[in-house]
């Protein structure tokens, strides 16, 4: 059964005035949002949502953590609950949509469906996870971690900030005190479904208002040196020298180049460089590089990066240097739920809303649910394609189809 549109249909501008006042806490100056996981501001916004879900009828409860969770109760208590929603923390000058959106969409798909049909059968949980963008820790989706048991409170011992507060210490001054920590790990849950802006150009580009995805990508990250030897730029002949920057230069080439010729869908990115000594007229003796790899397939990714891993040693080998690869983080690629797909397909055919299917090339927190409960991901367009930026921005009228299908999809799936 479809909801009629009359009904379902959010009111003109409630979603994007709820995005953008959640936005003052912790807003910059260039109008962007710094709000850090268990910052100051990451606690005024999780308590007033907390107070705007309580506002809506829902029952609101904090894990251990400080994902905040908003529940309609379903007339059926041995079912398992339907989670939805997004992450509350942002990048340092991060865009108002990233995270909230999915929260506030959420948010509003229940209190329509509450307010037009009542009690569901399936209870309904609206989530703001804590974390997922690794801004202020060296980790990332600490929120859905925890849910699904990849975290638990020992991965955050000997974690700390820039400014070298230990995160421990940081969940206590937010009012999560470790000493009272109990596994957030939930076991009842029957699917995830995340709505979140594309932060991409793809739907942009093509004037599509959805995208349902398919895959998230898998990511492998490495840092890599390359050892020659330092010499005066004037004197030391062509042939005789070991020059890192000269070799790295050749694979950075390299990677890139291959990148575009294995597959459309597989993208290498070298981010950052640094050479030592950094002198104009030395020849550098070390350079050091990052590598960034992704793709939606497994096999795709053990074949690049060792193909480059056997190429670059040889290059090395042959001018006498030396190298070291590192890798630093391997994310294996998560495919969402074919079936849940499929329903959104459907919803969304029905409301002659336009779709496209799509592969995320960036990490979201349904790439943990994924592997740990049937799981959807879908985006509304970014314009132009900006994100982690004060000017992402999304139309009023993609937030609102968003929000269409999504109250249709938790319909089907609760009632």
């Amino acid at each position: 059964m479809t909801i009629e549109s009359k009904e379902q249909h959010i009111p003109k501008n409630q979603a994007e005035g709820m995005v953008k006042w959640l936005a003052s806490f912790g807003q910059s100056d260039h109008g962007g949002v710094n709000r850090l996981l268990y910052s100051s501001a990451w606690v005024d916004a999780q308590q007033a949502l907390s107070k705007m879900m309580g506002s809506y009828g829902l029952t609101t409860h904090f894990d251990s953590v400080g994902n905040l969770f908003g529940r309609l109760e379903g007339s059926d208590q041995q079912a398992k609950t339907i989670l939805t929603g997004s992450h509350i923390d942002s990048v340092v000058d991060g865009g108002i949509y990233d995270g909230v959106y999915g929260i506030i969409a959420s948010l509003l798909a229940v209190e329509k469906l509450q307010s037009t049909y009542g009690k569901p059968k399936k209870s309904i949980d609206v989530v703001s996870l804590c974390e997922e963008e690794g801004s202020r820790f060296p980790l990332t989706f600490w929120g859905s971690g925890n849910i699904t048991g990849h975290y638990s409170l020992e991965d955050a011992h000997n974690i700390s900030d820039a400014d070298g507060i230990p995160l421990l210490e940081a969940m206590k001054q937010a009012g999560f005190d470790p000493a009272n920590y109990q596994s957030p790990i939930r076991n009842d849950l029957a699917c995830f479904i995340e709505l979140h802006v594309e932060q991409g150009i793809v739907l942009d580009q093509s004037r599509t208002s959805l995208g349902l995805v398919s895959d998230i990508v898998g990511q492998r990250r490495f840092n890599i040196k390359v050892s020659g030897e330092s010499n005066h730029a004037g004197t030391t002949p062509m042939p005789l020298r070991k020059d890192a920057m000269s070799i790295a230069s050749h694979l950075i080439d390299y990677v890139t180049t291959k990148a575009r010729e294995s597959d459309s869908d597989l993208v290498a990115t070298v981010g950052k460089i640094t050479a030592k000594p950094n002198t104009p007229n030395v020849i550098a003796g070390e350079v050091n590089f990052t590598l960034d790899v992704r793709h939606h397939q497994e096999e795709m990714l053990d074949q690049f990066c060792n193909s480059f891993q056997q190429y670059a040693q040889s290059v090395v080998d042959d001018n006498q240097m030396e190298i070291d690869i590192s890798q630093w983080l391997q994310a294996a690629p998560v495919s969402m739920t074919t079936d849940l797909t499929n329903l959104s397909r459907e919803v969304a055919s029905q409301k002659n809303i336009s779709f496209q299917t799509l592969i995320s090339g960036a990490g979201h927190d349904a790439q943990v649910f994924g592997s740990f409960c049937p799981t959807s991901l879908i985006f509304v367009p970014s314009e132009n394609g900006i994100s982690h930026s004060p000017k992402e921005s999304t139309k009023m009228k993609d937030l609102e189809n968003g929000i269409d299908v999504l109250t249709d999809l938790l319909y089907k799936l609760a009632y």
